[in-house]
């Protein structure tokens, strides 16, 4: 038995240790080192061998916060999911408890199973509470993305603005000559009404990250369209951030004349060529 109990301790070691290496370039919630001792402590005691099948259910709680910590780091849905394998391992205990008492036949048999019992019902109340409020949580997110994807939709609407849904997130693109002078890096006056639409529907997406890509056709050498387009995304940039976009949030670079979408060869296709491009990540920034 004792041999059996310190193996036991050593799996449950490896376990935290490996869930440890994993997440070692984040500090895990407080709830989750909740969840991993609670869980450690009902695997090393009786419920392993009298309620293998709640401790089994608190260990798949577990695993699903893991991965909800190893996907969005210390986020909501991590934190509601360690709680509630939290209170699952300490059903198993309770559980664990109440067949102990019946087996070993206690003279207060009767008295600890009506608390054992009220306590069950606590940590179940305790579950549907929480369930409930991952559900409401969910829905509200659903219903936040909904209404950000479709004030960037409205976009579409404007003039000289373009959204399209790509792998790589939102792409919402502004033809060059509508926000610059040719060859310069100042925004026209024009263009602030424009930009003004964009940062306003920017605003509704303060947990996405946002990057502004400069590009220009391929007049010029490679160098000075290099820096022109790197210009040009700063200054966009700089007009979003004093609009109220987060700025920890938003980054610019410049691509100059290396991904164009239209034929350089024609005056029709470098205007095209010409432009900023405005991705918003459909991935929670971290």
């Amino acid at each position: 038995m004792k041999r059996n109990n310190v193996t036991s301790t050593a799996a449950v070691t490896l376990v935290l240790l490996a869930a440890a290496a994993g997440c070692a370039s984040t500090q895990p919630p407080r709830e989750l080192v909740d969840a991993r001792a609670a869980y450690a402590k009902a695997s090393t005691g009786d419920a392993r061998q009298l309620t293998p099948a709640a401790l089994h259910d608190a260990k798949v709680a577990l695993d699903q916060a893991e991965r909800e910590f190893t996907n969005q780091s210390d986020s909501t849905s991590t934190r509601d999911a360690a709680y509630i394998a939290t209170r699952k391992a300490q059903l198993a205990e309770v559980l664990a408890q109440t067949a102990l008492a019946k087996r070993d036949g206690q003279a207060a048999k009767a008295k600890a199973e009506a608390d054992l019992r009220t306590s069950a019902r606590e940590a179940q109340g305790d579950l549907a509470e929480a369930n409930q409020r991952l559900e409401a949580e969910k829905a509200a997110r659903i219903e936040a993305e909904k209404k950000a994807r479709d004030a960037l939709m409205k976009l579409s609407a404007a003039n000289a603005v373009a959204v399209k849904d790509e792998p790589r997130g939102t792409v919402i693109t502004v033809p060059a000559g509508v926000l610059f002078a040719s060859g310069k890096a100042d925004l026209l006056g024009s263009a602030n009404a424009r930009l003004e639409q964009v940062a306003e529907a920017l605003k509704n997406e303060p947990d996405r990250k946002i990057t502004i890509e400069g590009h220009t056709d391929s007049q010029g050498s490679d160098q000075s369209n290099m820096e022109l387009s790197q210009r040009r995304a700063a200054t966009v940039q700089s007009f979003f951030v004093s609009r109220g976009v987060p700025a920890d949030k938003i980054t610019a670079t410049g691509v100059g004349e290396s991904r164009p979408v239209a034929d350089n060869g024609t005056a029709e296709g470098r205007a095209n060529n010409r432009r900023v491009e405005i991705v918003v990540d459909r991935t929670e920034a971290r």
